[in-house]
């Protein structure tokens, strides 16, 4: 049975597809999950930052950021001040951090890493969506579940994910890990790289949620339901 009118000389044919399965539940509780757990890192991470806005030692020199001395707003700050802000701060990582390897098992388990793996083979077609979104060329280029574009944002994210957390361990422990510390370039260096390891995230977010819309709606859908009806394919 037709979901719609059939097709006219003034109608054109749609390219809706039928509902397919696309999100296992621990993709989608983990999506979520991961939402909640990131913005209340993130509040609470810019209010310790209050404690001393700026990036270098008292009387040093000072590592160059467009923040030094900012205030953010009370709004998008969690804790209050500094102590209680880094007891949310400390009370979210390991929530998150079980939240991603649960989404890592899955993938290792379930072997949907394979479709979110970026590749060199991958660079042609994510020059495409490039274009694609850049209004430069006019039709969809062919995708599987995820296209060259959103391999290359995953991969991305997963890898800075990791620094995130490592960086995050540097600080919260750099004299039990001072060779992670070290590493990073010191301890307020390190301090640097994680501020903007999570501006990296919220422009993700931001640019991620843009797309959703404006492109596919139908993928927001599917990670309420777990099932996707849209104009594009859903597996490779």
């Amino acid at each position: 049975m037709s979901d719609g009118p059939a097709p006219t000389a003034h109608t054109a044919p749609s390219t809706a597809r039928a509902p397919v399965r696309r999100h296992h539940w621990i993709v989608r509780l983990t999506h979520w999950a991961t939402l909640v757990l990131v913005s209340g890192m993130i509040a609470s991470g810019l209010q310790i930052y209050e404690a001393y806005a700026r990036f270098g030692n008292r009387g040093g020199p000072l590592f160059p950021s467009p923040f030094d001395g900012a205030q953010f707003p009370h709004w998008s700050r969690l804790g209050g001040w500094l102590a209680g802000a880094l007891n949310w701060h400390f009370a979210l990582m390991w929530p998150l951090v079980t939240v991603g390897l649960l989404y890592l098992g899955y993938l290792v388990k379930s072997g949907e890493w394979r479709a979110l793996l970026f590749r060199p083979r991958d660079v042609r077609g994510a020059i495409d969506m490039t274009k694609y979104y850049l209004r430069l060329r006019p039709d969809h280029p062919p995708q599987g579940k995820h296209n060259p574009l959103q391999k290359l944002a995953y991969t991305s994210i997963y890898l800075l994910g990791a620094l995130a957390v490592l960086t995050g361990l540097a600080i919260y422990k750099p004299v039990q890990l001072s060779w992670l510390t070290a590493l990073f370039g010191g301890f307020q260096a390190t301090r640097y790289w994680h501020f903007w390891i999570v501006w990296i995230f919220v422009a993700f977010t931001i640019t991620h949620v843009i797309l959703v819309f404006a492109v596919d709606p139908a993928s927001f859908r599917a990670m309420l339901t777990g099932r996707y009806r849209g104009r594009f394919p859903s597996h490779d």
